[in-house]
């Protein structure tokens, strides 16, 4: 049991109203989706129910359908089908003879459709050697198949509301939600726990919910693993202190400290420059000196040799 298994009971759960029509009907909301699946048009409420059943078959089974590496486990997901399957037919008072068994009859045990052979599924062939090892369940009491479908109706909703990013996990796993109570009830009646069949949906709808706890605690694990490598920060407050860090208000102090920047650097300059002046003027002086010198050796040596001249 997962999401996308929930996903499928929820579609076909909005192509079907949960209550008739004025005329008794079973009501489509959208009838094109299940055309391919009826028999007749789907002009009768059996129609209507088996083009229901084939579907959800489909998706589950067919062309290894839903679980790609097919296992033992896999046959369960029919116990489910047949929550549905059961509740539809019991809804349906027009029906004035055992819906589920003539559904069985008329339906799953002549028409060639559930006689097809299947891949999706280890140890059976057809649709047909699916149910009828599970015949047992098409003779369930009407008010305990109201109980199981709406106790399966609530994990569904659990499973619809979880995802990757839902930190309300916790919440689930305390066991306070709606399925378990509704678990709980039907858990402490004699009348289900005494029946063998009754026993085997119960335990698979408790290992459904094993199996969305394993998914929830995963999730948790996630996060608490992308909160450590956050430095103690959920994925939320991670996510809003890096807004912050990169917001407009942040960009806005920049200025400031460029402005600090750009006055110390015009300060250190306005220093630099007597000095640099007097490290040039430095070379210009010496220049001259050694000018001047030169020029004071040369006149004295003339000096000197006009005196030996006249002598």
């Amino acid at each position: 049991m997962d999401k996308k298994v929930c996903k499928k009971f929820q579609d076909v759960e909005d192509w079907f109203l949960d209550e008739l029509g004025s005329d008794g009907e079973n009501q489509f909301k959208h009838p094109e989706d299940l055309q391919k699946y009826c028999i007749t048009k789907c002009n009768s409420n059996l129609d209507k129910i088996n083009a229901g059943c084939l579907y959800l078959l489909d998706q589950f089974y067919k062309h290894d359908g839903m679980f790609p590496s097919p296992s033992k486990s896999n046959p369960y997901i029919v116990d489910n089908i047949f929550i549905w399957l059961s509740y539809m037919l019991n809804m349906d008072t027009t029906i004035n003879y055992n819906g589920i068994k003539y559904l069985y009859d008329n339906y799953i045990t002549k028409r060639g459709t559930y006689k097809e052979h299947i891949n999706g599924l280890i140890g059976y062939n057809t649709y047909e050697e699916l149910i009828d090892e599970r015949k047992g369940f098409l003779n369930m009491d009407k008010t305990i198949v109201s109980k199981f479908y709406e106790a399966l109706k609530s994990l569904c909703k659990l499973y619809n509301e979880l995802d990757d990013g839902n930190q309300n996990c916790m919440n689930y796993l305390n066991d306070d939600n709606e399925f378990s109570k509704k678990y709980k009830d039907l858990n402490e009646d004699t009348n289900i726990t005494k029946n063998s069949y009754y026993s085997e949906i119960l335990s698979t709808l408790s290992n459904d919910y094993n199996d969305f706890k394993r998914e929830c605690n995963s999730i948790l694990s996630s996060l608490s693993k992308e909160t450590e490598e956050n430095h103690g920060l959920t994925p939320e407050q991670y996510s809003e202190q890096y807004s912050e860090l990169y917001s407009g208000q942040e960009y806005e102090s920049n200025p400031e400290s460029s402005s600090e920047v750009t006055s110390s650097s015009s300060s250190i300059v306005s220093k630099l420059i007597p000095v640099l002046l007097i490290l040039g003027a430095i070379p210009i002086f010496f220049g001259i000196a050694y000018k001047y010198s030169l020029f004071g050796f040369r006149k004295r040596v003339q000096k000197h040799l006009r005196k030996k001249l006249k002598k």
